[in-house]
């Protein structure tokens, strides 16, 4: 996934830091290593490249290198970055009462995420007691388009910025994106009549989530939450019901938390 984000024209953009970028995000979540060929394959950059790339992401200690397997692995320089901005999102802190309230609700897996390219990223999560949960945590990283948290966070971007990532989903997608633009309208819809979104067996064939936006105000991008678990325990009937309604009560709850820590501050 290019690290460019439309920006490439801009006489500020720095390309060489873009790359290394780009091959620090080859990396997928719950990947260890990956091998010199594969992180070209990923990037679309020359293998001489990924070399250069490669040989200053290990000294600077952001990648390690396995060099009897020919392979790379993400180091603690990444990590160390990582945790400084989970300590500096005040937002993961506000809404950890309403992820934990929600998880035991549901009985199911509960997450707050920030965008990141053409990915949601999660930042916080809670789970309910139930055997059968979604297994992702905190770093992983899901697709905008056929998630709920990834729509909801599209349902909530000025038409600017939601037309200029489309743009950006289309090219990712090409011939698919017909479809996922026609669900994405139908999810807009749904936001507006009810304020919470749905995803149903699209992402994953048997998982139903739930998910609705967090206006951090200021300007910022949204944030979102969703409710995510398996379709024999996130039934269609209980989504609409039950679910829908208290994850956009959740959601208007850390937005006023926000409001209150800023007016403090």
């Amino acid at each position: 996934m290019p690290a460019s984000g439309g920006f490439t024209e801009d006489r500020r953009y720095v390309a060489a830091l873009a790359r290394g970028l780009d091959v620090l995000q080859a990396f997928r979540y719950g990947e260890r290593w990956l091998t010199h060929q594969e992180i070209t394959r990923r990037t679309g950059l020359p293998k001489a490249t990924v070399s250069r790339i490669a040989f200053t992401l290990v000294s600077l200690g952001y990648l390690r290198q396995d060099g009897a397997k020919g392979s790379y692995g993400l180091g603690n320089g990444g990590l160390t970055l990582g945790f400084r901005v989970l300590v500096n999102a005040e937002i993961a802190a506000i809404a950890r009462p309403e992820l934990e309230e929600l998880a035991q609700l549901s009985q199911a897996a509960v997450s707050l995420g920030v965008r990141h390219q053409l990915s949601m990223v999660y930042i916080a999560h809670a789970r309910g007691q139930a055997r059968l949960t979604l297994s992702l945590d905190v770093g992983a990283r899901i697709p905008i388009e056929s998630t709920s948290m990834g729509r909801a966070f599209l349902c909530a971007l000025p038409a600017h910025r939601r037309a200029e990532l489309d743009r950006q989903l289309q090219d990712k997608l090409g011939a698919d994106w017909g479809p996922r633009a026609a669900a994405l309208d139908r999810a807009a819809q749904q936001w507006r009549d009810t304020g919470f979104v749905t995803s149903e067996a699209e992402w994953e064939s048997d998982i139903n989530a739930v998910g609705a936006s967090i206006d951090p105000g200021h300007g910022a991008e949204p944030y979102a939450i969703n409710v995510g678990g398996p379709t024999n325990v996130l039934t269609r009937e209980r989504m609409y019901e039950e679910l829908g309604p208290r994850v956009a009560q959740a959601a208007r709850r850390i937005e006023q938390g926000l409001r209150f820590q800023a007016a403090q501050a």
